[in-house]
C-alpha cells in the first residue's frame, strides 16, 4: 500500500483520532485566549514589597529608605499607595544594590569571572513525576533572583513550552524549536532558536512533536557515523550563547532515549524527581539502573561525564500520607544527602494554576486563598533555595 496517499476513510479509527485532536486544539486555542485577554500574550504580574525583600534580601524598612532618599526607581503605588514592581523593577534595585549596599556581590547571584555556565537536567523514567512543574518554578524563581536563566524544552510533549503561553502544536509545529538547533542535517545556531520570554531574565528554547525525530535520526547518524555525534550535539549548541546565561534548565523527557541521553551529557548537574510511592520508586531505581549503564558505556568513547552534583527531590508529597512519609524516610536513609532536606509538595494552588498555563509565582495572591498560597510558596522557595546553595557550591562558593 502507498502511505503516502493513504488517505483513512470516514469513521475510521484514524479519522475519529484526527477529528478528537482538532476539537481539542480548537477548544484549547479558545481557552487560551479567554485566559490571557485582553492581551494575546501572556505578561507576568507586578510584585508586592514584601515579595521584592523576600526575593532580593532588602529589608522593608531599607526598601522604603532607599524609595525616600532617591536612590531607587519610583515605581507604580495602588489606591492603597503600596509601591508595585515590575520584575524589570526588581533587578534595577538588585543592581543599585550591588553598587552601595554592603556585600553587593550578595545582590548578584550569578556567575562571575571564572565561574562556568550550569546546566542542569531535570529528569525521571516516569510521567507525573512533576519534572516540568519542578523545572518552571526553578527557572522562575531563579530568574527573580537574579539569574540569567534558558529554559530548554528537550520533551517532545512541549509541556514546559505550553507553560510559557504557546501552543506548540501550531506556533512549532515544523520549525523553532530545540530540534532545529539539534537535528543533523542543516542545524541553526542556537540563538535563532531562543525566544524572550515575559519573564525578564528567563529565556526559552521551545519544543514541540518535531522533536520526536531526533531519535529516529540519531539511530540513523551513529550507523553513518554523522558527526558531531549526540553526545556533544547540545553541548556545542550551548556553546554559541554559553556567555549570555548562567544557568540552562533542562525539562526532560520521560524516558531514557537519545534526546534524554543528548540532554544529561550536556549537564553539569542533574535534578531527579520522585514521588514517595513504592510504584514511583521501582521505576527511579530501572531508570538509574539503565541510566547508569548507558553513561559507563557513553563514557568508554566520550571520557568522563563532568556532573558536579547529583541531587533527588521528593516531589507531590503530602506529609499527612503515612505511607508517603515512610517511602520519603526509606528513600533518605538509601540516598542520603543527595536527598534534598525540602520536599515539593502537591497543592491544589499549583494545579488550579496550571489551568491557565500559570505558576505559584504569576498568580495574583489576591485571588488565591492566603493560607494554600503561602504553603506552597514556603515548599517551592524552599526547594529552590537549598537547590540554590548546591549550584553556589559548584562554583566554589561557601554558602553556611
Amino acid at each position: 500500500m502507498n502511505t503516502s496517499t493513504y488517505q483513512p476513510s470516514p469513521g475510521s479509527i484514524a479519522s475519529t483520532i484526527s477529528a478528537n485532536a482538532a476539537r481539542l486544539s480548537e477548544a484549547l486555542n479558545t481557552h487560551m485566549r479567554n485566559s490571557f485577554q485582553p492581551e494575546s500574550q501572556k505578561s507576568l504580574r507586578k510584585f508586592h514589597p514584601a515579595e521584592v525583600s523576600e526575593l532580593t534580601g532588602i529589608s522593608m524598612s531599607n526598601l522604603r529608605t532607599r524609595h525616600q532618599e532617591g536612590d531607587f526607581p519610583e515605581v507604580e503605588t495602588d489606591a492603597r499607595g503600596r509601591r508595585l514592581y515590575t520584575a524589570e523593577e526588581i533587578d534595577t534595585i538588585r543592581k543599585v544594590m550591588a553598587r552601595t549596599g554592603r556585600n553587593g556581590e550578595a545582590y548578584l547571584p550569578g556567575r562571575r569571572d571564572g565561574d562556568g555556565l550550569q546546566v542542569i537536567s531535570v529528569v525521571n523514567f516516569k510521567g507525573g513525576s512533576s519534572k516540568t512543574t519542578s523545572a518552571i518554578h526553578l527557572a522562575q524563581r531563579y530568574a527573580l533572583r537574579g539569574y540569567r536563566v534558558l529554559a530548554l524544552d528537550m520533551d517532545p510533549q512541549a509541556s514546559l513550552t505550553t507553560m510559557f503561553g504557546y501552543r506548540p502544536e501550531i506556533e512549532f509545529s515544523e520549525t523553532g524549536t530545540i530540534y532545529d538547533a539539534l537535528r543533523y542535517e542543516d542545524p541553526v545556531p542556537l540563538s535563532q532558536v531562543i525566544r524572550k520570554t515575559y519573564f525578564h531574565n528567563l529565556d526559552l528554547a521551545p519544543a514541540g512533536l518535531i522533536l520526536s525525530e531526533y531519535e529516529t535520526e540519531t539511530a540513523y547518524a551513529l550507523q553513518h557515523r554523522v558527526d558531531p555525534p549526540f553526545t556533544q550535539r547540545l553541548a556545542l549548541a550551548l556553546d554559541e550563547v554559553e556567555k549570555d546565561y548562567d544557568l540552562v534548565l533542562i525539562d526532560c523527557p520521560p524516558q531514557l532515549g537519545f534526546t534524554t541521553m543528548t540532554a544529561l551529557l550536556a549537564s553539569t548537574g542533574l535534578l531527579i524527581t520522585v514521588v514517595p510511592s513504592m510504584l514511583d520508586v521501582a521505576s527511579m531505581a530501572q531508570f538509574l539502573e539503565m541510566a547508569g549503564e548507558t553513561v559507563r558505556v557513553l563514557e568508554e568513547s566520550t571520557g568522563p561525564t563532568d556532573w558536579k552534583f547529583l541531587k533527588f527531590l521528593i516531589a507531590r508529597y503530602e506529609p499527612t500520607d503515612v505511607p508517603q512519609s515512610q517511602m520519603a524516610g526509606f528513600l533518605r536513609s538509601i540516598l542520603l544527602d543527595q536527598v534534598l532536606n525540602t520536599p515539593m509538595l502537591k497543592s491544589t494552588a499549583i494545579s488550579d494554576a496550571g489551568m491557565t498555563q500559570q505558576t505559584i509565582y504569576e498568580l495574583d495572591p489576591t485571588q488565591v486563598i492566603r493560607k494554600t498560597l503561602d504553603r506552597i510558596l514556603e515548599s517551592v522557595n524552599g526547594v529552590a533555595d537549598e537547590f540554590e546553595k548546591v549550584i553556589q557550591e559548584a562554583w566554589g562558593r561557601r554558602t553556611d
